[in-house]
Order: C-alpha cells, then sequence, then structure tokens
C-alpha cells in the first residue's frame, strides 16, 4: 500500500483523455481504480461519478470531490489545406499551446495526432518575437493536404483536443510530472483513501465524486449536493506554489513538499462570484487532525481560482464545504508538478479527517 499503488494510480489517471466535457475515458479508468473498494456507485446526468462506501453511522456522510476534466481545447474549423483551427477550453496560458504534440478525440476513428505549428524563429519580425500568439491563431497539423483528408481521420467541428504527453517520475525521484495532474492528483488521493479502508466500515458514509466540467466554470456542485446531501464537503484539488524562480511566496505561500495545504480563501478576480470563505470550524477541525496525526501541513490562502467547494457551499440549502489541497507547480500546462509525499500525506490527512470528523 501507500505510494507505490498511489503512484501507479495517478499515472493511470494522468494519461486518460478528458478535456472538459469529454470526461469519460477518465470515468472509465476511475471507476477500474475503485472496483471493489466501495459498496455503491451512480452516475448523474453531467456524467459525476459517485463511490459510496456505508459507514457505521450510515447517516452521517462526508463527501469529498476531485475533478476528473482537464484543461484542453475544442476543434471549430478546418481549412481547405486541412489545417485545423481550435478554441480554449478552460483557462490557459496562451504560450504553451504552440508547438506542441497534440492529440484529437474523434467520434468514430478514436484518436489522431497532430502538432502545432507556428511561423520558425528565421523568418520571424521583431514584433513576431515580441508578441504571443494566441491560441485562435494557431492551428494543428495532422499531416494532411486538403479539408477532405483531414475529414477522413474522422475530425470534425466539436471534437476535443489536448496534449499528447504521458507522466513520469522525475529521474526516479519524489516528483511526478504530467498533462493533468489538475486533478487527476485528486481522484488518486480518493481512489487511495478507500483502498486503505477496505475490508473495513468507516465511522460515517463516504462519498468519493470524481466531478466533471470543474475547469469551465466549477459546475458540478450542485448536483453532488443535491443527489447526495452531505453534513460536510471535501474538494481534493491542487494548489499553486510558490517556491520556483520568478514566484513570490508572498503571492504564493505554498512549496512542495511540505505537506498538502488546507484551504482557508479562494477567489477569483476575473470571474468575481467565484469563490469560498471556509468556515473557521471545518479548518479548524482539520488542523485539529493533522496536528493529532503528526501529519505536515500548510495554510492555503489564494487568489486567481477555485474549487468545486466553492459551488458546493451554496448548493441549495448551503453546505459546509473546504478543501484539503496538493501543493503543484506549472499549474495549466502539459507539465504539472506534484511532490508524491504531499500526495501520501494528503491521503493520510483526508483519511483521517473522515474517520473523526465529529461535526
Amino acid at each position: 500500500m501507500g505510494e507505490n499503488t498511489l503512484l501507479k494510480t495517478l499515472y493511470n489517471l494522468d494519461n486518460a483523455f478528458g478535456v472538459s466535457g469529454d470526461e469519460e475515458n477518465v470515468a472509465e479508468v476511475l471507476r477500474k481504480e475503485m472496483a471493489g473498494l466501495y459498496d455503491e456507485h451512480m452516475e448523474d446526468a453531467l456524467g459525476c461519478q459517485y463511490f459510496i462506501k456505508y459507514g457505521k453511522n450510515r447517516d452521517r456522510k462526508i463527501l469529498f470531490s476531485a475533478h476528473m476534466d482537464e484543461i484542453g481545447f475544442i476543434i471549430n474549423y478546418i481549412e481547405d489545406e486541412g489545417f485545423i483551427r481550435f478554441l480554449p477550453v478552460g483557462y490557459h496560458d496562451d504560450r504553451m499551446a504552440v508547438n506542441q504534440d497534440m492529440i484529437v478525440k474523434t467520434e468514430k476513428n478514436g484518436f489522431v495526432r497532430g502538432v502545432t505549428g507556428s511561423k520558425p524563429a528565421h523568418i520571424m519580425t521583431e514584433e513576431d518575437h515580441e508578441k504571443v500568439q494566441k491560441i485562435e491563431d494557431l492551428f494543428l497539423d495532422v499531416g494532411t493536404d486538403s479539408r477532405e483528408e483531414t475529414e477522413a481521420l474522422g475530425i470534425r467541428p466539436g471534437d476535443y483536443m489536448t496534449f499528447a504527453r504521458e507522466g513520469y517520475v522525475i529521474n526516479n525521484g519524489k516528483y511526478y510530472t504530467g498533462k493533468a495532474v489538475d486533478d487527476r492528483a485528486g481522484c488518486a488521493v480518493m481512489v487511495e483513501m478507500l483502498r486503505r479502508l477496505k475490508g473495513q466500515q468507516p465511522e460515517c458514509t463516504l462519498i468519493m465524486v470524481g466531478s466533471v466540467q470543474e475547469e469551465v466554470g466549477i459546475r458540478s456542485g450542485g448536483p453532488m449536493m443535491a443527489n447526495i446531501d452531505p453534513d460536510v464537503m471535501i474538494a481534493l484539488d491542487v494548489t499553486i506554489t510558490g517556491d520556483v524562480p520568478g514566484i513570490e511566496t508572498r503571492q504564493c505561500s505554498q512549496s512542495m513538499g511540505k505537506g498538502p495545504g488546507v484551504k482557508f480563501y479562494d477567489w477569483d478576480p476575473v470571474l468575481g462570484a467565484t469563490g469560498n470563505n471556509v468556515p473557521r470550524k471545518l479548518t479548524s477541525a482539520i488542523i485539529e487532525t493533522a496536528e493529532k496525526n503528526g501529519i505536515p501541513y500548510q495554510r492555503e490562502v489564494f487568489t486567481g481560482g477555485g474549487t468545486d467547494a466553492w459551488s458546493s457551499a451554496f448548493a441549495g440549502k448551503g453546505y459546509l464545504a473546504g478543501g484539503i489541497c496538493i501543493p503543484q507547480r506549472y499549474m495549466h500546462t502539459a507539465v504539472g508538478t506534484v511532490d508524491l509525499n504531499d500526495l501520501e500525506n494528503t491521503v493520510k490527512l483526508a483519511l483521517e479527517f473522515a474517520q473523526s470528523y465529529q461535526g
């Protein structure tokens, strides 16, 4: 148990295709990883996956959520010469999309590989060098010479695309890097939690949810709360670190290897309404659990994004919702990186909290 199974699960989930709005492949992998670990499974209309393990107190329910979707792209036009135009799905840095290996999921022919092209540096003007190419101005080259050849591959407007990159452990060390550790890392934590409870009955009922469409508006909170009506909800997601060159720690105080972040506050000033001020009774309960069990943790205060806890907190009658977050470098790129020790400590903290929480 522990890190080896956790790493294997992360690898399997990270390398599945799952752009927001098309999470079916990730859901399939998650169901396989969860096999034999739960009492009941259900799927809602959006595609969220619910894995329920009944506790000694069946009516007391703790819901853990990790989103299955990743940022990506969607095909919107095919040029007469066969080149493909695409648009962003989720929040991107335009600099990360140029000159990349990509993979398109088609409706009929499975997956098609291609590369995003750009003007070579040799013939770029001074103005070209100074500006960032917008994703809307890029194109995908799939090795065809006409619209008909591209369509023969099965590609159509509306197909999703993401980075064609396989995750791995850097130099056989403690860091794992992959295209979708945001948030397959959280999904792997949920699997490992139930794996460690196999053959045991938890104190209360645990519901592990692989949610969808988080990257395009944190859309699963309402349906999750309506379907489960839990006593408390915990989002298992990643958070930005400030321990790399170019980012001041006063901006992002989380660091790799120092344990999971206990969410106190997040807010997205661009969207305005997105954010969660976590009630102190919940943050205090999580921190008390960490300190009692000697689990390292960090206090997380963050602007620039949110988690499933935001939409969950304000769903229906209102819910107690917070987060336990995994520090991650290079968020929303093809090279997202997490520390496996942080992942392990996230499992421990979430599991101990689930077993000890009294409300």
